[in-house]
């Protein structure tokens, strides 16, 4: 079964940046290349909402209307490892970030985030912005 660990949250000052990382493991039928990777954030009290997605290839993404350039999904598929770098945080974008894989789902800029697309998630890293 795969399973994916998120990495690299912590409390950064506003104006500051991160990178999170999200190592996957455990595949069984298909391979790394095969699973779009997304980025979804939860805030307390909030609904859980689509960051960033990038399909298998890397050659497609989709980003969260708030991201506005801000955020950068990438993936290196030779080290099994999708990345999240976040630049320009604000205190808003404090949450728990989850990194989540779907099989045969390609994220173009039309794609709308869906939770139900995706069937493997991590157990989510804090990222806290102080004002």
């Amino acid at each position: 079964q795969l399973q994916l660990v998120e990495s690299g949250g912590g409390l950064v000052q506003s104006g500051g940046s991160l990178t999170l990382s999200c190592a996957a493991s455990g595949f069984s039928g298909f391979t790394w290349e095969y699973y779009a990777i997304g980025w979804f954030r939860q805030a307390p009290g909030k609904e859980r909402e689509g960051v960033s997605c990038i399909s298998g290839g890397g050659d497609s993404k989709t980003d969260g209307d708030f991201v506005k350039g801000r955020f950068t999904a990438s993936r290196d598929n030779a080290k099994n490892t999708a990345y999240l770098q976040m630049h320009s945080l604000k205190p808003e974008d404090t949450a728990v970030y989850y990194c989540a894989a779907a099989s045969m789902l390609y994220c173009d800029k039309d794609y709308d985030f869906n939770l139900a697309d995706f069937g493997s998630w991590g157990q989510g890293t804090q990222v806290t912005v102080s004002s």
